[in-house]
């Protein structure tokens, strides 16, 4: 029995969540083109973890002499302390998240710091939000690695929502590319791009890696008639190879601003054939990825 898909956000905000990383400048940057470009409202939102972290101690004298509750109340005490500074720092990144937000994109931006998992917290309000804006990796990411932050792949497995993945650095958007392969997934893509005023007016590509029968040529021809019926200029083109390195090599040498592609399934067996190609794509494109399902 098919599944019925989400309907397509067409209201609600564009949420850009923020933490103390290089990324920061560029979440609020192209958070704020999309709301503007949306004619949707901006919130940032900053999660603060709850985690403790090892005091060091001097245990070298004799224990029988340390006190258990001093030494609970030591530790409370540096933990209240940490979480205090933590909180005034997320109060100052989205602070001066807002003020980027206006002084680069004239977007006026809401604010909110919560407690606990990113994921949890845009699970919470997702009915109300048309897009999320992440950075590729987060505060705690090793940056010297091409690997995805720790949160970027719970975020898009979890939620229903497009969610924008962005690189470091922002750079205005007047090139997207469409990877296309004739799936549900790729044919909702177009549904979107068709639909949304958020890449309106902006030059199209759409690619297809690998073979096709006759099948997959009249879904790749539906698709370009109604992207043309929604004002969209769309360059086909056919490529062979692997759909990893394809992709990729096309957006570093296509002047690609935007790569738009399905996210990951729900399911175990559509993560083993779809999640390999999304989480390397993430890591190897230096241009925001726009994920949906």
């Amino acid at each position: 029995m098919a599944t019925t898909q989400p309907p397509i956000p067409a209201t609600g905000r564009v949420l850009g969540a923020v933490d103390p990383s290089p990324y920061a400048n560029a979440v609020t940057e192209y958070a704020a083109w999309a709301a503007s470009r949306l004619d949707a409202p901006l919130e940032l939102l900053h999660t603060l973890e709850r985690v403790l972290t090892p005091v060091a101690l001097d245990f070298s004298g004799n224990l029988a002499l340390v006190s258990q509750e001093a030494l609970l109340a030591e530790l409370t005490a540096v933990d209240e302390q940490r979480a205090t500074l933590a909180q005034e720092q997320g109060r100052i990144l989205l602070e001066q998240a807002r003020e980027h937000a206006t002084r680069r994109h004239g977007v006026a931006a809401t604010t909110r710091q919560c407690h606990g998992l990113l994921v949890e917290a845009l699970l919470d309000v997702e009915d109300d939000v048309r897009l999320f804006v992440l950075g590729k990796r987060g505060a705690n990411a090793d940056s010297e690695r091409d690997e995805l932050g720790s949160q970027v792949e719970r975020v898009v497995r979890a939620v229903h929502r497009p969610v924008l993945v962005v690189p470091p650095d922002y750079r205005p958007v007047t090139r997207f590319l469409i990877a296309f392969d004739g799936s549900a997934t790729s044919r909702r893509c177009v549904d979107l791009v068709s639909a949304s005023p958020l890449l309106r007016d902006l030059a199209c590509e759409v690619l297809l890696v690998g073979t096709v029968d006759a099948a997959i040529s009249a879904h790749v021809d539906a698709a370009l008639d109604q992207l043309r019926a929604a004002g969209f200029d769309p360059r086909p083109n056919l490529l062979p190879g692997s759909p990893e390195t394809v992709i990729a090599q096309q957006v570093r040498d296509h002047g690609i601003d935007l790569l738009v592609m399905g996210a990951y399934g729900h399911s175990r067996i559509r993560n083993l054939i779809v999640g390999s190609t999304t989480t390397q794509l993430l890591r190897s494109c230096q241009v925001p990825v726009l994920l949906l399902r």
